[in-house]
């Protein structure tokens, strides 16, 4: 209701009288307008930017209030009751909820000792507040199964990001059967689902598998579903890089079809890992993929799937070139075989036909660092050693002891952008060292797909980067620019936010975030790290009497 200025002094008069000047003053203050009240403190205020909140489509120009840990303003500039004891000028700058990143590979980052290495400097400068751990089934750093333990860590060494863990299954499997290709015993199923249960009870938030990778790739899916079910009894997701994203086994559609099973068997959500359709036999197959997920979401599953914006997947040279049967117990039985002609012959066949699979020996650029193949193509290795590109993978292998890595250019265009647009697909960067979406997914889905290709708007670009992910996994307060919320916040500029590092220079810093916030403390200001880590364990809370 609006009062008039007569009727306003009138009221206030008669309330001086009856009540007493404190009470007609606490009136009066209640009835002005917001700008006029007494401006109250806040230790930061952001400032004009253009407001992105997470979830809506349609920004707002003004201000953004932090108190603490958390944001206490969002709305515009006149009506604003806070003054900040620390002022950023957001004007002509983007101001959203700090990105979420739900797949990375940052043990190295985890397990530092620098606090360069700490502050997790690729993501930061990014604009990610939280990433994700654990992922593809390969557990905690080192391949541990301990969630306990890596959240004590990072409260004990300040981390710059918030990270929520998986509790991996390779993990997990390897820690009970090793690498063997084989079923479980009784007991052995057994102490796997006990250590699922124990992860989760220490704050997982769900169940990651990567079925592609041995030893996981052994199991069969009954196998799964038996250990799955503890992490659903504790209101986990089902997370996984699903048996065969291509043609090598059951094929991506069935594959897709396998974890949709996997979550309905055991009454849990599904989502789906840095979701493709890679290599020659299966570019196009997009559409096929889209269906399969939009009907079990209409029968009620929740299915959602995370994508990172590159041409080019990530992995090692025996996991894309080895049959899976060829590493079986490990890398030491693993060179016998190579060392026997008759088996060494079965596998070269098979290599081959999984180098035709991935478009070529020059879709393969090998990255392990201070290699004498070091930002090689495959092919230009083998003809510097004269051999043929399947001999040639061959001796990287036995020279190798840790494995490889390699960017394999194998997915299409047309796939990639029919994906992004779907509503239950959010942004991911899968980021390992030697493939630049460790330093820089998130401004090429920007730059690429938001300002040159225009395939997604720039709200769809920042909700399926922050909000959604947020609310996929039910992140507690986060993803969104809203009251009560914790305070993790990017600030950039929508001309400069673009991507360094490219697939040649795979580890070069973005550029364009202007400001970052982190549970309301200032880790990057005016495009600089300020040394500040507040980054937080986000530890998921099981249902009541789910856990001991």
């Amino acid at each position: 209701m609006t009062l008039s200025s007569t009727t306003f002094r009138n009221r206030s008069a008669m309330m001086a009288s009856a009540l007493g000047l404190a009470a007609a003053m606490a009136f009066i203050a209640s009835a002005q307008p917001a700008q006029a009240q007494a401006a109250r403190n806040a230790d930061l205020v952001i400032r004009g930017g253009t407001i992105y909140d997470g979830s809506s489509l349609t920004p707002v120009i003004g201000d953004v209030a932090i108190s603490g840990d958390k944001i206490v303003y969002v709305g515009g500039s006149a009506r604003n009751p806070y003054k900040g004891a620390k002022v950023i000028d957001a004007r002509g700058l983007v101001v959203a909820p700090g990105f979420i990143d739900p797949h990375t590979h940052a043990d190295t980052f985890l397990t530092g000792t620098e606090a360069t290495t700490r502050l997790n400097l690729p993501w930061m400068m990014q604009g990610v507040t939280t990433i994700f751990t654990g992922v593809d089934g390969h557990g905690q750093p080192g391949g541990k199964v301990d969630i306990a333990a890596l959240f004590d860590g990072i409260e004990r060494n300040k981390f710059g990001l918030n990270v929520a863990a998986y509790v991996g299954f390779g993990a997990v499997r390897r820690a009970v059967i090793g690498d063997a290709d084989r079923a479980p015993t009784a007991p052995e199923l057994d102490r796997m689902k006990r250590l699922v249960a124990d992860g989760m009870c220490q704050g997982a938030l769900g169940f990651s598998t990567g079925l592609f990778y041995a030893p996981q790739s052994f199991s069969k899916t009954n196998e799964v579903i038996a250990i799955a079910r503890e992490a659903a009894i504790r209101g986990g997701i089902y997370d996984s890089h699903q048996r065969d994203e291509s043609s090598y086994t059951i094929g991506v559609v069935d594959s897709t079809k396998e974890g949709i099973e996997i979550g309905r068997a055991v009454g849990m959500p599904v989502h789906f890992a840095h979701f493709k359709a890679l290599g020659v036999d299966v570019h196009g197959k997009a559409p096929e993929l889209i269906a399969t997920i939009e009907k079990a979401r209409a029968e009620g599953l929740q299915v959602t799937a995370d994508q990172y914006p590159w041409e080019a997947s990530g992995s090692g040279l025996e996991a894309s070139l080895l049959p899976r049967w060829a590493v079986d117990g490990g890398r030491a039985p693993m060179l016998k075989r190579l060392d026997d002609p008759a088996t060494l012959e079965k596998i070269k066949v098979e290599m081959r036909d999984n180098l035709r699979r991935r478009g070529g020996a020059n879709s393969l650029l090998l990255t392990a660092p201070n290699q004498p193949w070091t930002a090689k193509r495959l092919d230009e290795v083998a003809r510097e050693w004269n051999l043929d590109a399947i001999d040639a993978a061959l001796r990287i292998v036995r020279e190798s002891e840790r494995g490889t890595s390699v960017v394999s250019f194998n997915m299409a265009e047309k796939d990639i952008k029919l994906l992004m647009k779907q509503s239950w697909v959010m942004t991911s960067s899968d980021g390992s060292h030697g493939h630049p979406r460790m330093y820089a997914t998130f401004p090429r889905k920007y730059a690429k797909y938001v300002l040159d290709e225009k395939t997604i708007s720039i709200a769809e670009f920042i909700n399926s980067s922050s909000g959604q992910t947020a609310d996929t996994f039910k992140l507690d307060r986060r993803g969104h620019l809203r009251n009560g919320y914790f305070a993790d916040i990017v600030v950039f500029d929508p001309k400069s936010y673009r991507p360094k590092a490219d697939y040649v220079n795979p580890e070069m810093l973005t550029l364009g975030v202007q400001a970052l916030l982190v549970n309301g403390v200032v880790a990057v200001e005016r495009g600089t790290p300020t040394g500040a880590a507040a980054g937080r364990g986000l530890k998921h809370v099981p249902p009541a009497g789910s856990c001991p």
